[in-house]
């Protein structure tokens, strides 16, 4: 049952998904290889158990990669939903179009390299990914507009790219590198500053809004290009802008959480399934969605194994790629 598209219904869902992120949040900080109990957590929280062991778990390593969780979610869950309803195809999301592989492969060449430029590799990864939208665009153009198809198979075959020069790459690094980027590859949230969430939080904000203010320009944009010319709409602004600020937002994300995939293609469907396809209700129901999914699925990673870890890319892969086969079926038939 899909909810009408109405400001009340519009803030009772954002109301119910945020407390349903808060409760989801309070969960991941109680669970792991060291279980602790609500009250460790409130008071770790509080700061009124500074110094102990369960304030350092709370604050200093289950903290961070929770807000990490939840800013990079709602990233790709957007610029999932985003780009799906730019090209009218369900199947389109940033780790298919290889913007995930390219930033990537930017942050590993800034480790191969080494040196100074080593610390660098978020921004090398940044530039990974916008490089690699750019050149996806370009082939994905046909008669000065995008392509849906034509996008997502020229995204396919320069993810394919970017994946061996990535394994050739991992070949020329010592064991030990390869083993934590091999992980990171994955996907990873353990390691996170402060100064990187404080980046990381309006980016993404900005971010959102902007895709934001374009909703009703892609409601539009769902009825085919020619119709939403014929109502205004600049069609061909409209598709730049919206797939860059979702590139851009991919390579931030990925910058700081590694290749996580299928979320930008199984939240946005989820939500649709709930809300329908107006974007007004759709953007942040995907982006609440996302952070609940990941937030789930990176406690899922750290616990299912304890005290090890699993990549948080290998969660959200058995979720995703059964509904992208799904996807794929209904789509080709």
């Amino acid at each position: 049952m899909r909810l009408p598209t109405t400001r009340r219904n519009a803030l009772i869902l954002t109301g119910a998904l945020a407390v349903g992120l808060l409760v989801v949040s309070l969960c991941a900080l109680a669970l792991g290889s060291v279980p602790l109990s609500l009250g460790d957590v409130w008071e770790g929280l509080r700061g009124s158990a500074k110094g102990t062991d369960q304030a350092v778990i709370v604050r200093e390593i289950r903290l961070p990669r929770i807000l990490l969780a939840i800013l990079v979610g709602a990233a790709l869950a957007t610029s999932g939903t985003a780009l799906q309803a730019l090209l009218r195809n369900p199947l389109a999301e940033p780790y298919v179009l290889g913007i995930s592989s390219g930033a990537a492969l930017g942050a590993i060449v800034a480790l191969w390299i080494g040196g100074r430029i080593a610390p660098a590799s978020p921004l090398a990864a940044f530039l990974g990914a916008l490089a690699t939208t750019t050149w996806v665009y370009f082939l994905g153009r046909r008669g000065g507009r995008l392509a849906s198809y034509t996008l997502v198979l020229a995204g396919v075959v320069t993810a394919s790219f970017l994946s061996a020069a990535i394994l050739f790459v991992l070949t020329m690094l010592s064991t030990r590198d390869v083993r934590g980027m091999a992980f990171w590859l994955m996907g990873d949230l353990s390691v996170v500053t402060e100064a990187q969430l404080r980046m990381l939080f309006p980016l993404v904000v900005l971010g959102f809004a902007a895709l934001y203010a374009f909703s009703k320009d892609l409601n539009v944009l769902l009825l085919g290009e020619e119709e939403a010319a014929h109502l205004g709409v600049n069609v061909t602004r409209v598709q730049t802008v919206v797939y860059l600020l979702a590139s851009l937002l991919t390579g931030i994300a990925v910058a700081l959480s590694g290749a996580i995939g299928y979320l930008g293609l199984l939240v946005p469907h989820l939500a649709r399934m709930i809300v329908g396809s107006d974007h007004r209700m759709l953007l942040p129901t995907a982006a609440l969605g996302g952070s609940i999914v990941l937030v789930l699925s990176d406690t899922v990673a750290r616990t299912v194994v304890a005290p090890n870890e699993l990549p948080v890319g290998a969660v959200t892969a058995v979720a995703g790629a059964p509904v992208f086969i799904y996807l794929l079926r209904r789509t080709a038939g």
